[in-house]
């Protein structure tokens, strides 16, 4: 088991690690809109935070040699539904032909008022 670590994504902010890599797949933690430099919160459209938790994913991904299209499932968290086909828009942006099952949950709350929070299983590639 091996933790990973970037500054391409915003630092842990609790007691966990962005990622563990474990039998041949990266399992990440969960990103919300964080800017990774200083550490904020991205105030905007939902939109604008969505893209901001796919860079964050992407810098996690990337810090363990992997990629988007390694993806096996992610889980959407929404503080509300009605921005499912705002976050769904951004996010199938960044997949090609083979995107990762997944699933969208609404909560009612996410850490730092987000409205958005995306966790991710990837392969490693080989």
């Amino acid at each position: 088991m091996k933790s990973i670590v970037t500054d391409k994504a915003p630092a842990a902010i609790g007691p966990y690690s962005q990622a563990i890599v474990a039998g041949g797949l990266l399992f990440c933690s969960g990103q919300i809109p964080l800017d990774p430099v200083s550490g904020e919160l991205v105030v905007g459209t939902v939109e604008q935070e969505t893209e901001r938790v796919m860079e964050n994913l992407r810098g996690v991904l990337e810090a363990a040699g992997t990629d988007f299209n390694h993806l096996v499932k992610t889980t959407i968290y929404l503080t509300d539904m009605a921005d499912f086909t705002a976050v769904n828009q951004v996010y199938g942006q960044y997949f090609s032909t083979i995107k990762p099952a997944r699933a969208t949950v609404a909560v009612a709350a996410l850490p730092r008022g987000a409205r958005v929070e995306i966790e991710a299983v990837a392969e490693l590639k080989n």
